[in-house]
């Protein structure tokens, strides 16, 4: 059956790199439990997942694809399409190959350590429809354990990114209050809606079209800051926001908790938001 052209569509990109299989699946279920929820909420029509390999491993896409179509062809919540690249280009280039050829109304970058709340999409399509002047919006996210994570962020120094990523914990635990206020958690304490610089990439809910509009991410970076560069220039298109309603479990980590590769693009990725958009 059709759905009513009234209705919005949704595409998601969710790119790989030799991701954990088991969370994959987790990941992919709970995203077509919250479809099935946005459908029958009435706020969602036709929704699309576009599975993107970047890990450049016959092998392992043949099981990712495997563990992808055995989760939704078994559940049928949305269509599905998995693409294996031939060189990984980065994150971000990844999730442009499905982002700017889409049409839909609304594009959700999502990464393949996320669990979505069963409500998530509903929440998150229901204030989209209702405030058109948000151009994207970041969830409530939980880590595994069940502390808090704050994705959303004010524009970065030098001083907390280290502080952040790669200070011992008792230094952390002397600078909670500027790590705080970089990571706007006076804003993301409260229970309502609210308006913050910069949004993270590991659940990003955008309209597509300015989304398309700003050629989706800048991939002179590979992997880190893509984010950010693409919150900076969302904003002419509207506002930011944090959206407490929308809630995921994050099982990512820090940058310099996944060995020295990590390390180096994270410091090359800041060195070029720095450039581009300058120190604060």
């Amino acid at each position: 059956m059709n759905e009513p052209s009234s209705v919005p569509s949704l595409t998601v990109s969710l790119v790989l790199h030799h991701s954990p299989l088991p969370q994959l699946a987790a990941t992919v279920r709970s995203l077509a439990l919250a479809v099935a929820d946005a459908r029958r909420a009435g706020v969602l029509g036709g929704a699309a997942l576009w599975v993107v390999d970047n890990s450049v491993d016959a092998p392992y896409a043949a099981a990712a694809r495997d563990a992808v179509a055995s989760l939704l062809d078994e559940t049928g919540a949305l269509s599905y399409r998995f693409l294996v690249l031939e060189e990984n280009r980065g994150f971000g280039a990844g999730h442009n190959r499905v982002l700017l050829d889409s049409e839909s109304d609304y594009h959700l970058v999502l990464n393949p350590d996320v669990e979505l709340a069963r409500d998530a999409l509903s929440a998150g399509l229901a204030l989209l429809a209702r405030d058109p002047g948000i151009a994207a919006l970041n969830p409530y996210a939980e880590a595994a354990d069940g502390r808090r994570e704050y994705l959303c962020k004010r524009h970065p120094t030098p001083d907390v990114l280290l502080l952040r990523g790669f200070a011992p914990a008792w230094l952390r635990r002397r600078a909670q209050r500027r790590l705080a206020r970089y990571e706007v958690r006076e804003l993301c304490a409260s229970p309502a809606v609210a308006e913050v610089p910069l949004l993270s990439g590991c659940f990003l809910l955008l309209r597509g079209r300015p989304a398309r509009l700003c050629r989706g991410f800048d991939t002179g970076y590979f992997m880190y800051f893509e984010d950010f560069d693409l919150s900076r220039r969302l904003r002419p298109f509207g506002r930011l926001v944090y959206a407490p309603q929308v809630r995921i479990v994050h099982h990512g980590g820090y940058a310099a908790n996944k060995g020295w590769r990590h390390v180096r693009w994270f410091l090359r990725s800041a060195l070029r938001f720095f450039r581009q958009h300058g120190f604060r």
